[in-house]
């Protein structure tokens, strides 16, 4: 039978209400501003691993598709070329396929930019983000992504040779993964074999491999290896934020977006056209900067102790009658 009512209680409301009222004031104390963006956009993301939602829409008499945003991040960076200082966004992103105990299709992000900021500077921020709204986080830890992969499958996600990342994440996974790339197969086995065994409280884990760059800057690590310089953070073992110190290049991020583009291709993926106006605004002039991306849903499932996404949001059933 369908439900018409909400799937959070009204207590749970409350708080969600006087937490995102909080986030608000840890953002104006810090001198940070609140910008509203579309979530509608004639381009989506070129990532593999991420689908956007099409809508067909009526533009000057005609229909087009546009995409609901996965993440404000192509628009806040437009602001960030135009001249704007410290700016985040605190409101709705979406993602195709995506529901679970974790996920939903609709779901409350918050992103910031920090300029002038690098990846620890920014990993600062989010511990005391963190603190602000009372999650426990006095002890917070950062951990090498290779010394914490290794550490765990005994392989070293820089150096081992692909054949043997296929292996081990076909046998986690208990599907043939042998014609996966190195970055898909690093994704399945960090959270299959390193995520469940992460310590508890507040993680940071860093230097990710060079093939899950995404939009951050390279770097290079104490032992020579080429990192990407972005961090994931994570509450007692479940992923709450993805920080990057930004890539300004645009050669090279029309670059990845070529490659993107052909992994979607030869994975038979929906195609997505590179996003013109981020390039051009690049192009401009990218301040450096850091930035993240929080899932507040998530953040509201720690705080609460609560284990399934929709019991913190007013209509988290994604059966008909009860989309948020």
């Amino acid at each position: 039978m369908m439900s018409w009512e909400p799937t959070a209680t009204l207590e749970t409301l409350r708080f969600r209400a006087e937490c995102l009222s909080r986030i608000r004031q840890f953002f104006e104390t810090a001198g940070v501003m609140e910008v509203d963006v579309p979530v509608l956009a004639i381009t989506g993301v070129t990532d593999l691993h991420i689908d956007c939602i099409s809508a067909q829409v009526q533009v000057e008499g005609k229909e087009e598709t546009q995409y609901l945003q996965s993440s404000p991040e192509y628009y806040m960076k437009r602001l960030l070329a135009a001249g704007h200082s410290a700016i985040y966004y605190l409101g709705r992103a979406f993602r195709q396929g995506e529901s679970g105990q974790k996920h939903r299709p609709e779901f409350t992000m918050l992103e910031w930019y920090r300029p002038g900021w690098d990846e620890y500077q920014l990993m600062n921020e989010v511990t005391q983000l963190m603190q602000h709204l009372g999650l426990e986080a006095e002890s917070s830890q950062t951990l090498c992504y290779s010394e914490l992969f290794g550490q765990i499958t005994g392989l070293n996600p820089h150096q081992t040779p692909l054949l043997e990342i296929q292996a081990l994440a076909s046998t986690l996974a208990g599907n043939d993964f042998s014609e996966e790339g190195r970055s898909t197969c690093l994704d399945l086995i960090f959270s299959l074999a390193v995520e469940p065994k992460l310590p508890a409280g507040l993680v940071f884990v860093r230097d990710y491999p060079s093939c899950q760059s995404a939009l951050a800057r390279l770097g290079q690590d104490s032992d020579g290896n080429t990192v990407a310089r972005r961090f994931e953070a994570y509450f007692n073992g479940m992923e709450l934020a993805n920080g990057y110190y930004e890539l300004t290049d645009p050669v090279e991020m029309k670059s990845r977006f070529d490659a993107d583009i052909a992994l979607r291709h030869a994975s038979e993926k929906p195609p997505m056209a590179m996003d013109a106006n981020l390039l051009a605004a690049m192009d401009s002039g990218l301040p450096v900067c850091a930035g993240v991306a929080l899932g507040v849903d998530r953040l509201l499932m720690q705080l609460l102790d609560i284990d399934d996404i929709a019991l913190v949001t007013s209509f988290g059933s994604t059966g008909l009658g009860n989309a948020g």
